[in-house]
């Protein structure tokens, strides 16, 4: 059994700890509530544009199609990997890890794989074994819609320039603290509409529906990358906030423990020193 001094010692340790992982799960609980609260206003605009989009795209001519809708022999693919930029967050960024792996050596195994790491956790996994073609995880530092348009200007760029042929979106959907759902999300080339839709509403379009179409497609992207970053920042707080949870609640456990080793040693310490007592006594007498 270790001696009295050494269980102090793992006491003091382990509450250090869990004060450190109790005050990391209050500021993510915090910081969740804002993030969201901005996903969950940001998701009924998104799905609405999309469906505009959509709806517009499936009523034009194959001829006017959009450049960003050009359906190629896919070749070179680009999988954009949405991570955090620091751990402590459970199974939060091996989870996009694993699906990009997933990607990588199953569904584009006989195509050549790039990446763009959005988070450091990302950058620091994929560089070491792939092409990563920029990091930009400094987007978390300030993240507002503007600073995220520009990169999804550079990949629609990419596309139409020919650079990719195909760009897949891979993040942690929120749906609730203690649930995050990995999403795959075709980003280019737009994706046809499945099912059928009714052309036959009475709008006039002002201007042409070609030219609506064209100016809300680079919108929808940027916002569909705007929502998956949103995604991913509510899911990491979420993760964070429920692993923190963990944490404290286990280091609450193994200090519990921790004393009642150190009481049971130290009555056992006194026991002994009671019975030397009593023993150094009674050789005296005898």
């Amino acid at each position: 059994m270790a001696n009295l001094k050494e269980i102090r010692n793992r006491i003091s340790s382990v509450s250090s700890t869990m004060q450190i992982t109790s005050a990391m799960k209050m500021v993510s609980a915090a910081k969740l509530k804002k993030a969201q609260d901005a996903i969950t206003a940001m998701r009924p605009y998104a799905n609405k544009l999309t469906e505009l989009l959509q709806s517009l795209s499936a009523t034009l001519d194959a001829d006017s199609g959009s450049k960003f809708a050009e359906q190629r022999e896919v070749n070179k693919v680009l999988i954009v990997a949405i991570t955090s930029n620091r751990g402590l967050c459970g199974a939060f960024n091996s989870n996009i890890l694993k699906e990009v792996a997933r990607l990588t050596s199953e569904t584009y195994a006989n195509q050549e794989v790039s990446f763009l790491a959005i988070g450091k956790k990302a950058n620091d996994a994929l560089s070491k074994s792939g092409d990563v073609i920029a990091n930009k995880s400094e987007v978390f530092d300030d993240l507002t819609f503007d600073n995220v348009a520009a990169i999804a200007e550079m990949l629609m760029a990419k596309f139409v320039e020919g650079d990719f042929d195909k760009i897949e979106l891979v993040y942690n959907k929120f749906k609730n603290a203690a649930t995050q759902i990995v999403m795959t999300e075709q980003f280019l080339p737009i994706a046809p509409v499945e099912g059928e839709v009714n052309s036959n509403l009475d709008y006039i379009f002002e201007p042409s529906k070609e030219e609506i179409v064209e100016t809300l497609i680079p919108k929808s992207l940027k916002t569909q990358l705007y929502k998956a970053i949103r995604d991913s920042f509510a899911s990491e707080h979420g993760a964070r906030m429920t692993a923190m949870h963990k944490a404290t609640d286990n280091a609450t456990e193994l200090r519990d423990q921790l004393k009642l080793t150190y009481n049971k040693a130290r009555q056992a310490a006194i026991t002994n020193e009671i019975l030397e007592i009593v023993g150094g006594a009674e050789a005296l007498n005898n």
